[in-house]
């Protein structure tokens, strides 16, 4: 069994997963619009500073929605030579249109050089947050997809190909294959079905 998720990690792929399947045949958009956003971000506590009385405007959706858009682009990029989500294969961002939108929008928040130096270790600098600098939903979602990208998760990154599903996830085990088990049920029955109906 893996580690949990990291909260960039975490913050990533739920921001990829507001494009879901609706158990209907259609895939659904939780960000459609700025009160989609506004009840995702109530749901996700502590992506922004002063979330709690967070509402999104027009600009904060279309900004969301870009970074979302570069972020399954990269996704995509990162499961290969796997297939990517089959809610939006056919029309990626191209890779290098995907990294200027993210690094564009992970910019937008000043940030300052901090010092850390505890007594057994080296002095260390990180960039954070100014203090004053005004919070950007579009920057903080751009830093957690770029930190999970990065990162040590990405490895376990897969799409789920099960009929109807189009969710990314990360791999537990090594015979993973599917999101959830209800998915992998699905695609049994899927095959047995294409199996008997070849053969009937």
């Amino acid at each position: 069994m893996q580690d949990s998720p990291g909260r960039d990690t975490r913050i990533a792929l739920d921001l990829a997963l507001t494009v879901r399947h609706d158990g209907h045949g259609s895939v659904t958009d939780d960000l459609a619009d700025p009160a989609g956003l506004t009840a995702w971000i109530t749901d996700h506590p502590g992506i922004v500073p002063g979330g709690e009385g967070f509402t999104a405007d027009a600009p904060t959706l279309t900004a969301v929605r870009d970074v979302r858009a570069a972020a399954r682009a990269l996704f995509a990029h990162a499961v290969r030579p796997g297939e990517p989500s089959p809610a939006d294969a056919a029309r990626l961002l191209p890779v290098p249109e995907a990294l200027r939108r993210l690094n564009e929008a992970a910019a937008r928040t000043p940030t300052v050089p901090v010092l850390a130096w505890s007594d057994t270790a080296e002095p260390v600098v990180r960039a954070a947050p100014a203090e004053d600098g005004r919070a950007d939903l579009a920057a903080a979602l751009a830093r957690a997809v770029i930190g999970f990208l990065a990162g040590p998760d990405r490895q376990r990154l897969r799409a789920c190909h099960a009929p109807r599903c189009v969710r990314y996830f990360l791999k537990e085990h090594p015979r993973q294959e599917w999101c959830k088990p209800s998915c992998g049920n699905r695609a049994r029955v899927a095959r047995h079905q294409e199996r008997h109906g070849r053969t009937g």
